[in-house]
């Protein structure tokens, strides 16, 4: 593997000598290249019979390759409407079994014993996860305001131990949001061999027109991988749908230790599907618009602490929070401790429908004055 792109001058040697697993050619693909309207295959040790008709019955009866048969490895069709989306090349994108997929694949490009990565205080618990299971060192920076302080994480990228920055915008749990023009002027900081991983996961909550800045920050940063999902505003979370974007040699490093079929064929079908519905996603952001205003002012009401969102969420501190947590779920609500955020007296409600809300503000007041 050659690249003249400095984030990749290190990665681990049996890394970069590996070559992408090859998967045996999707019938779809042999149809179209050759030209052949009859296709059988035989290169995956793929079942005879299908699967078991239980099986399909209970999934409602889809088509029967949909299951017995594996999925475009490189899901190619998922990654050209995305591309096109986007604005980018196929090359630039990079698809995997949710956006913690994603994560993990980049943690596993750069991290090794002996190096360490930059996240802040209150960050998404998934990067701890994975840069531990590399055995590499975690650099946590402390929050602002329970935000990313970007120049502080930029400060501690200098150290020469670093090779990945992980910043969630918005965050999660926090809802707190960065706005572009920080977001790149912390960028223009980071050395070009450290890669900086911006997890936009709840990026359609957040007020930006697509494909959003960071996708154009792509053509400044060459060291820059933005990760985004289908399972927040697309409603696809059972599913396990993300992707990547990135310099086209950092894709193809990613590829390389991407397990093949990472992303099932029903979640590709429905990925293709979703990003075409773009009046559900309109309908799920003014939702969310409408109903965030209707939960702020319902914890304002009664007097409880909230941090400003950007995601679909609010998280909110409560006196006594274990307790009103337990006392939510008696009341059959559940919501989130934040506990391992080292945030033991908040917890996080997630934006629901009209009816939803109401119930959980109802049973959060008898919680509070119980």
């Amino acid at each position: 593997m050659t690249t003249a792109n400095p984030v990749l001058s290190d990665i681990p040697p049996e890394i970069a000598a590996l070559t992408p697993y090859q998967p045996g050619r999707p019938i779809a693909e042999v149809m179209r290249e050759r030209g052949v309207s009859r296709v059988i295959k035989l290169a995956s040790n793929e079942n005879p019979l299908g699967c078991s008709p239980k099986a399909r019955q209970a999934l409602g009866n889809p088509d029967p390759e949909l299951l017995s048969r594996y999925p475009d490895s490189s899901a190619g069709a998922l990654r050209a409407a995305l591309a096109k989306k986007l604005g980018v090349q196929t090359e630039n994108i990079l698809t995997g079994n949710g956006s913690n997929d994603i994560l993990e694949l980049a943690a596993q490009l750069m991290l090794a014993p002996g190096r360490s990565a930059v996240y802040s205080r209150h960050a998404f618990i998934v990067y701890e996860l994975a840069v531990s299971a590399r055995r590499a060192r975690t650099i946590q920076v402390p929050a602002k305001n329970f935000g990313h302080d970007l120049p502080a994480i930029a400060g501690a990228a200098q150290n020469e131990s670093v090779r990945i920055v992980f910043v969630a915008n918005p965050n999660n749990p926090t809802g707190t949001y960065c706005a572009p023009d920080s977001v790149r002027e912390m960028a223009a900081q980071i050395p070009p061999h450290v890669l900086i991983v911006l997890d936009e996961a709840y990026f359609e909550y957040a007020g930006e027109q697509p494909p959003g800045e960071a996708i154009r920050m792509l053509r400044e940063f060459p060291n820059l991988l933005v990760a985004r999902t289908f399972s927040k505003i697309h409603g696809l979370a059972g599913l396990r749908i993300g992707y990547g974007v990135a310099a086209p040699d950092i894709i193809d490093a990613l590829n390389r230790i991407r397990q093949p079929f990472n992303l099932n064929a029903a979640a590709q079908r429905a990925a293709l599907a979703a990003l075409d519905d773009e009046e559900f996603v309109a309908q799920s952001r003014e939702l969310n618009r409408q109903q965030m205003a209707k939960l702020a002012a319902g914890l304002d009401a009664l007097k409880l602490r909230r941090l400003p969102s950007r995601g679909n969420f609010i998280s909110f501190c409560a006196p006594n929070a274990a307790a009103v947590f337990e006392k939510l779920l008696d009341s059959g609500v559940i919501v989130r401790k934040l506990t391992e955020y080292e945030m033991p007296d908040w917890l996080r409600v997630t934006v629901g429908r009209e009816e939803e809300n109401i119930r959980f503000l109802d049973a959060l007041k008898k919680a509070l004055s119980a």
